[in-house]
């Protein structure tokens, strides 16, 4: 069993939820551009709070100096994160990049935690929450996100068409999306034990 000094536990401690500056809101059903922001009118906020009853955690690392962040190291030692690259994602740095947009955006699940920190740029997650509703989080310079093994959720960049993104993963890294349906999935199935409620309806 690995041994984690106090200080390292607490420097992985997910952000506290009365310090984040992180934002998010249920989304619109319009079939505008995706990279806008898709709020509803009136807006409606998604506190902290329902995002960590989702299984979301976060937290806001200095990005200029992610390649030595006592913090970064510390989550990633606690948290079994062997394993690191930095990609960025724009029209002129990523080949077949329209393809690979699209696919970012097809609502998915992992078998596997998926989690990305950003270290230039903007960008957006969708999670569903347990009554099947979007809800759209901003990512930027700083934030450090971290999706459950099981969720509901999709990807896409902002309007600027750019964002620096460090992967993490335990192991050996698998990026396979499994697009929904994947009701019988036991990354669903386990998802839905530890956060949720049986019977979400499948698309």
């Amino acid at each position: 069993m690995a041994n984690f000094t106090p200080e390292e536990l607490r420097l992985a401690e997910p952000q506290p939820i009365g310090e984040s500056t992180l934002e998010a809101w249920y989304m619109d059903d319009s079939d505008a551009d995706q990279r806008l922001p898709h709020r509803l009118e009136p807006n409606q906020p998604c506190s902290l709070q329902a995002l960590r009853a989702l299984g979301v955690l976060s937290w806001k690392l200095d990005a200029d100096k992610y390649e030595n962040d006592p913090k970064l190291e510390a989550i990633r030692k606690v948290r079994g994160y062997s394993y690191t690259e930095v990609l960025e994602i724009s029209p002129d740095r990523l080949p077949g990049y329209a393809e690979k947009v699209k696919m970012f955006y097809e609502e998915h699940i992992h078998t596997d935690e998926e989690i990305r920190y950003i270290l230039d740029g903007t960008g957006y997650f969708d999670v569903r929450d347990l009554d099947d509703r979007w809800i759209r989080i901003k990512c930027a310079k700083g934030d450090l996100l971290i999706l459950p093994e099981g969720i509901y959720h999709r990807f896409t960049l902002g309007t600027d068409d750019y964002i620096k993104v460090m992967r993490l993963f335990v192991g050996v890294p698998v990026w396979t999306p499994h697009n929904r349906p994947q009701e019988e999935n036991l990354s669903r199935l386990n998802y839905l034990k530890a956060f949720g409620k049986q019977g979400v309806a499948a698309a």
